[in-house]
């Protein structure tokens, strides 16, 4: 057994003694178990404020001919939602929401009785009528994700106010819960509380994190809901836009509730303690400017009241009508004339999907909870195009482009008009701070992230209906643009230095995609210009990681042109792009860079960029120049530099500034760019390095030429070792004394520390490479050349197939002839995504940290709520076979899935990057989560093609335009800290 867990008997045992030995209790659980369903759920994609999530929850059938099952309403959600329900047999179907409250926290799902063959399908009965303080319930649900759990206790109180989760949650309101102890846990939201009878008193809905108390939701609207769906009757739902709460009498006096209407209010309801007070008026809805604040209420339509569900039943009868209220206010009595509104008009039941983002009209929820008024367009997801970065979600668009966008529909014509890769103010109100318009300048992405559509809701099918909404507009042509730089202020610098602050440029990246083990996102950062007759920029790969991106280089913080990838060293921690000069108009300027070595103690000038963006300037000189290599991240494996030769230099404006160079002072010539790594936690602020221009002279110059870079290298982890550690290791007494002899200065020799896996299909064996080095191997010459420094042993090996090598192996001097490795074929070209897990071939830094590839098919990353996410198909999985069928790389895998029907379950194979055999199931979820992929154009630089499957056929979607299955590129899973709160959903 597993540790927690207790054998049959003793559970058995711990069941009758929860039960307290009833026979009586013990028959009625024995019939309620029958009716308890365990929802596994999906809610699909971010809405309101709640993001896509994977979870499971209880529910429990409450009509069995129709195939009905109440739960929570925060398990059903208010956006797209997939779940099935697995029955206390195990049988299992699939459920599809058929209503959700808009405000209480219930919902009904619907399924078909006819899937469960097994076992009788049972319902149970509703009575909100029997609850009662002291009396003995169970909550039999799905208590801590375990498939059932009996829980006990009593009903303590039928008057607390609706729990409050915090103020980017949903909570219920305007309605009293019942309280009780009984210690749930997550998974039993949706739990039926029963009496001793067997009828269900109240629905399982949240609980306090600092204690036992839980509370209970009463089930009379609910219980009117369903009366309803079985009459095939509307769910009427009607508000005046006031949020109520159940007061005390000792407050309502302190509010100014007079001694004659707390005396007639006492007699009419003896055993009730307080009146509902006004807690939050939403400006511009139908009570504002009449109830205000601190209102009691005293009579609805001449009928006194003091509770929410005589207050519920007169308002959704009286949907679009008038109602007549009496309120006390400072002890004087107002009648008000108020139209009831619509409750399921102001709740969203569609949302647009553009650029990555998902939009919809602002829901009362959100609304109630910041008390402002019911309108306005709510940003629900922002992702690139609609991006907030690090400022806080709850946006309302207020105008795209100077156009206003009051509601959904403005925003829809308003986005038909602008072009794909456009540029465009878009302002904006921050629902927690509605004083402060901000104006953003978003790039609408239009290629990378599926068609512009609406999804609106059909309660008929539980789906979410897509309606394509156009065609992108072709990008407009980019005109040449004018721009001067900002000179530097320094008259103890020379004009040759001087003039380099127009090398700077700003390089900003977005990546819609996690692929390689990199975020998705947008990074900026400073590059350096190299060429500026090609517009070639060297800039950190922690800018600009892989090709599938979008890249804009701003030249003098003024003009902002499209930039491409030409290259990507794999090892040395830099890309260079490109931009076209013929549409600057600015006097930019190329660093002139040094083929010579940097050594220590040169005197240099150091040029960086400060976080305001100004380039700022220090006499220095190099302290140290050393070999660097970022250590390997196994959450997940990602790009990382190795061996690269970095200098330093002795100025504290170095580690204040991103990106920079070193500058002989007379000469103006760099010597070194200073550039920003991404460690191994995947950050980039912490890791900074000198790489040595001359590391950089041969690669641009084959570009100037038009030739193909020349960047071979040997394609394993090295690290150095001092001369009294070669002498351990085995180097011999004469070699050291010649390293001493002809190295004044750097006296370290390179080992291997680790050989890379050969890609997929590859053999392992030395034997069929030629000669390789293995593991322990001391490098003593390459070409008969001693190397004790990282540039050496780069430029030996940059341009050679093989290189003649000796090292020391098992303390013996060898000679061998090692091969080199190329850049062909390193870069992922190609990506798939299927039920939301981004595939893609094993990229290079997973073959650097581990010793086989057990296929062809790597897990890059998973989108949030989809199937992936809920079956469990982790990152850093190596997928092997679908039903049985053997998945050695991406053809073989797409040749497999495509051809599985939608709703129907995928047997899959996979391996960990622990070498862990594991076995799993996960059902095709095609409405959501098409497949489609992203393969690069080898004959464009920069373009890549995108693919969608049709029938099981491949078929090619032009960016811009829409078509079927053209699955949007949603958000995938990233690290979430919740907030602490005094309550939770559970």
């Amino acid at each position: 057994m597993d540790e927690g867990e207790v054998d049959d008997d003793t559970a058995e045992a711990i069941v009758t003694t929860v039960l307290g030995d009833s026979v009586e209790w013990q028959r009625t659980i024995e019939r309620v178990v029958k009716s308890v369903v365990s929802i596994r759920f999906a809610q699909v994609t971010a809405f309101d404020w709640e993001s896509a999530l994977i979870s499971e929850a209880t529910g429990f059938v409450v009509d069995a001919v129709r195939g009905l099952i109440m739960t929570n309403r925060h398990v059903v959600g208010a956006g797209p939602f997939t779940g099935t329900a697995v029955f206390d047999n195990h049988e299992e179907c699939d459920v599809f929401p058929l209503y959700r409250d808009p405000v209480h926290d219930f919902g009904i799902l619907r399924f078909d009785p006819k899937s469960i063959r097994h076992m009788p399908v049972v319902s149970l009965e509703l009575r909100p009528d029997l609850a009662r303080v002291g009396l003995e319930i169970r909550v039999v649900g799905n208590d801590a994700g375990e498939k059932l759990s009996i829980l006990a206790g009593f009903i303590s109180r039928l008057d607390r106010n609706a729990p409050e989760y915090g103020l980017q949650s949903y909570s219920d309101f305007n309605t009293e819960y019942i309280q009780a102890a009984a210690s749930a846990s997550g998974g039993s939201s949706g739990s039926p509380v029963v009496n001793i009878d067997g009828y269900a008193v109240a629905l399982q809905a949240g609980g306090a994190t600092h204690a036992s108390t839980d509370y209970f939701l009463p089930l009379h609207r609910g219980l009117r809901a369903l009366r309803c769906i079985q009459n095939d009757e509307p769910i009427t739902r009607g508000t005046i836009q006031v949020q109520w709460l159940l007061r005390p009498y000792d407050e309502c006096r302190r509010l100014g509730l007079s001694p004659e209407i707390e005396s007639q209010m006492r007699e009419a309801f003896p055993d009730h303690i307080g009146l509902l007070v006004a807690f939050v008026v939403l400006p511009e809805g139908p009570s504002y400017g009449m109830v205000e604040e601190g209102d009691a209420l005293i009579k609805v339509n001449d009928m006194y009241l003091s509770n929410f569900v005589k207050l519920d039943k007169i308002l959704d009868a009286s949907v679009n009508e008038t109602v007549n209220i009496v309120i006390e206010r400072r002890g004087k009595l107002m009648n008000f004339t108020i139209k009831v509104g619509d409750l399921h008009a102001i709740t969203p039941d569609r949302y647009v999907e553009i650029g990555g983002s998902i939009l919809h009209n602002l829901s009362y929820q959100a609304a109630r909870l910041y008390c402002v008024p019911v309108k306005g367009v709510f940003v629900a997801q922002d992702s690139r195009s609609f991006a907030v970065g690090r400022e806080k979600k709850g946006f309302i668009l207020e105008s795209i482009n100077d156009e206003p966008t009051p509601d959904l529909d403005a925003f829809v014509k308003v986005m038909q008009t602008i072009r794909d890769d456009q540029w465009v103010v878009c302002s904006r109100r921050n629902i927690e701070d509605m004083h402060t318009v901000s104006t953003v300048v978003v790039r609408v992405d239009r290629h990378w992230t599926g068609p512009f559509q609406m999804a609106v809701r059909n309660d008929k099918t539980g789906l979410w209906d897509f309606t394509d909404l156009g065609t992108a507009l072709p990008p407009k042509p980019i005109e040449r643009q004018s721009a001067l730089f900002e000179d530097m202020v320094d008259d103890s610098m020379n004009d040759s230095v001087k003039k380099l602050v127009r090398s700077f440029v700003r390089v900003t990246c977005t990546v819609p995609l996690v692929i390689d083990g990199f975020p998705n996102g947008e990074v900026s950062g400073e590059g350096i210009v190299v060429d500026a007759e090609n517009g070639f920029i060297v800039v950190a790969r922690c800018i600009v990681p892989y090709d599938l991106c979008d890249i804009v280089i701003t030249i003098a913080d003024s003009i902002m042109v499209p930039g491409k990838v030409v290259f990507l060293h794999p090892t040395q921690g830099y890309a260079i792009v490109s931009y076209d000069p013929s549409l600057v108009d600015a006097p930019v300027v190329a660093a002139v860079l040094s083929s010579e070595l940097s050594q220590r103690g040169a005197a240099v000038t150091f040029m960086g960029t400060c976080a305001t963006s100004s380039v700022l300037a220090v006499r220095t000189y190099v302290v140290d120049v050393t070999a660097v290599s970022v250590r390997a991240s196994m959450e997940p494996p990602r790009y990382r530099t190795t061996l690269l030769e970095s200098a330093t230099v002795d100025s504290m404006l170095s580690q204040q500034c991103g990106c920079g160079i070193f500058v002989n002072a007379d000469t103006g010539i760099v010597s070194a760019l200073w550039l920003r790594l991404m460690d191994e936690r995947g950050r980039s602020s912490s890791c900074q390095v000198g790489l040595p221009s001359s590391m950089l002279v041969g690669i641009l110059g084959e570009l100037q030429r038009g030739e193909k870079p020349s960047a071979r290298f040997l394609d394993m982890d090295f690290g150095a070792a001092r001369m009294d550690q070669a002498r351990i290791r085995g180097v011999p007494e004469d070699w050291i004394r010649r390293i001493e002899r002809e190295n004044k200065e750097y006296r370290k020799l390179f080992y291997v520390k680790k050989v890379v896996c050969p890609p997929v299909g590859e053999s392992t064996d030395s034997s069929s490479c030629g000669d390789a080095l293995q593991t322990g191997d001391v490098i003593l010459s390459v070409d008969e050349n001693i190397v004790t420094r990282a540039s050496e042993l780069y430029e030996l090996v940059r341009t050679k197939e093989i290189v003649k090598m000796e090292i020391v192996r098992q303390r013996k001097v060898l000679t061998l002839n090692v091969p080199t490795a190329g850049t062909d074929g390193l870069e992922t070209d190609r990506v798939v995504v299927w039920c939301g897990a981004v595939l893609q071939r094993p990229h290079h830094a997973v073959r650097q940290q581990i010793s086989k590839l057990h296929s062809g098919v790597y897990v890059s990353a998973r989108q949030r709520g989809s199937p992936a996410a809920q079956y469990g198909i982790e990152g850093t999985y190596f997928i092997t076979h679908v039903n049985g069928q053997a998945t050695p790389d991406l053809d073989a895998f797409v040749q497999a899935v495509t051809a599985i029907p939608d709703r129907t379950y995928v047997m899959l194979r996979a391996v960990t990057f622990d070498d862990a055999p594991c076995a799993c199931s996960i059902r095709l979820d095609l409405h959501y989560f098409p497949t489609f992929e992203l393969v690069k154009d080898t004959t464009q630089i920069g373009v890549w093609r995108r693919f969608v499957y049709k029938d099981g056929q491949r078929v090619e979607r032009v960016p811009g335009t829409n078509g079927e299955a053209a699955a949007p590129i949603r958000a995938v899973t990233e690290p979430v800290i919740e907030p602490a709160a005094e309550s939770v959903n559970t």
